[in-house]
């Protein structure tokens, strides 16, 4: 009996012994195929007891070998040359992960670490972060592609930026709208509703400034324009805000409609996923449109008075 055999006898009362691996249809990880004994046979004192079977036949392994006591030697993991140790653990359920997580960063600042060691969070946080990178360049190439195409259009960089305006502060909405609901904001599918509702937010300032800039040419003031414009698109966009808030209303409440068996059921696992993005849209879009309705048209007229005003500060030094 060689050490080789010895030494796998001894894993199939350990660890086990690995034959192979291979690749479920559910995941990209493989996993090990190990052969183990029983339970009830894997433990120190049934160590002794193991049988090799070796070219005299099954013969106990205390016959030739000698157990004492060791040290435990264990295995150095370096990544780029440093020398790491990995630390693992899941929340309970119901606890918010980030929550978590800030308040295990505020308790290492309390701790007396050599300041030779660095602590890095991976798993959910990394792909958090990862995810939060990803969706804010987005979020700041769609808006300098709609700054472009709003210039280009409105040949007025003031309406350009006062409809980007309106969706920056579409996201106080947002945030609103999840202090209400009492959910976290989430990065991923709280993220991609903020993109989302950037475009529903600069669609109806669109109507409403190309309007203006229409009318302002066929009325005797920028006043009597600004009135008639609120008065002809208030109802196209609150007909856009209403049915559109109307249409996310079930995702919103957690609410599963089965039109073949005839339910609803409230916190169905299928709506859990898309809450946040619905919640994202609905309390923004509605804030939105109270910015749209009042805040566009008094920016509006701020411009106007202030072109006035410089109009006649002009006169006044040429007279």
């Amino acid at each position: 009996a060689d050490i080789g055999l010895v030494g796998n006898f001894i894993q199939m009362t350990t660890a086990g012994l690995k034959l192979g691996e291979y690749r479920p249809d559910d995941t990209d990880d493989e996993v090990e195929i190990r052969a183990r004994f029983p339970k009830d046979d894997r433990s120190i004192d049934k160590l002794q007891d193991i049988r090799v079977n070796s070219e005299a036949g099954s013969v106990p392994i205390s016959n030739f070998v000698t157990r004492t006591a060791q040290q435990s030697t264990g295995s150095v993991k370096r990544v780029d040359g440093f020398r790491v140790m990995s630390i693992k653990a899941d929340v309970q359920a119901g606890v918010n992960v980030d929550a978590k997580l800030n308040e295990i960063k505020a308790w290492l600042k309390t701790q007396d670490i050599d300041p030779r060691v660095k602590i890095e969070f991976k798993g959910e946080d990394e792909e958090q972060r990862k995810a939060q990178e990803f969706l804010s360049n987005a979020f700041g190439v769609a808006l300098f592609i709609m700054a472009i195409i709003l210039v280009t259009q409105f040949n007025s960089f003031y309406s350009a930026f006062l409809i980007l305006s309106a969706v920056i502060m579409s996201t106080i909405g947002v945030f609103i709208g999840l202090m209400v609901t009492g959910q976290p904001f989430g990065i991923v599918m709280g993220g991609v509703g903020v993109i989302a509702l950037a475009g529903i937010v600069v669609n109806n300032n669109i109507v409403l400034i190309d309007t203006f800039d229409r009318l302002k040419h066929e009325t005797g003031t920028i006043f009597e324009a600004i009135v008639l414009t609120g008065a002809q698109r208030m109802r196209p966009v609150l007909l856009t805000t209403i049915t559109t808030m109307l249409g996310l209303l079930p995702m919103v409440l957690q609410l599963n409609i089965d039109f073949f068996t005839r339910e609803i059921t409230a916190g169905a696992p299928s709506t859990q996923w898309w809450v946040q993005l619905a919640t994202a849209i609905f309390f923004g879009l509605g804030f939105a449109t109270v910015l749209t309705l009042v805040v566009t048209p008094c920016a509006l007229m701020l411009r106007a008075n202030v072109q006035e005003w410089r109009k006649k500060r002009r006169e006044a030094k040429e007279a």
